[in-house]
């Protein structure tokens, strides 16, 4: 896991903004996400409808309104605009969005191929 501020990113002027933080030359997956207040992501999903969600590659989360928590591996980081979390492969996370200030954030993936 690692967490930064926008701010903090590296001055990156080719390719994509997360170039050199995790691997893959082009960013392939990923959207722009409404969560109502309250919700947590991801839910009972896993194999067997296990409370588990995780990936062989690494998740960008970027919080741009209002506030989450990101519950990974069991354990809370809150986040609030301007945040940046990347999760690592293999670590469960859900993504728990603020009841008093829902988030939008956006999630990325990145690969060696150009998104379809």
């Amino acid at each position: 896991m690692i967490k930064l501020r926008l701010g903090q990113l590296p001055d990156v002027r080719e390719g994509h903004f997360l170039k050199g933080l995790i691997p893959g030359e082009y960013l392939c997956e990923g959207t722009l996400s409404y969560k109502p207040p309250g919700l947590r992501t991801h839910t009972s999903d896993g194999p067997d409808g296990r409370d588990w969600h995780v990936h062989e590659d690494h998740e960008v989360f970027v919080i741009l309104q209002g506030k989450a928590t990101m519950e990974l591996d069991g354990e809370m980081h809150p986040m609030v605009t301007g945040d940046v979390f990347i999760v690592e492969p293999g670590e469960d996370h859900h993504l728990i969005s603020a009841i008093e200030d829902p988030c939008i954030n956006l999630w990325l993936h990145a690969g060696p191929e150009r998104h379809p």
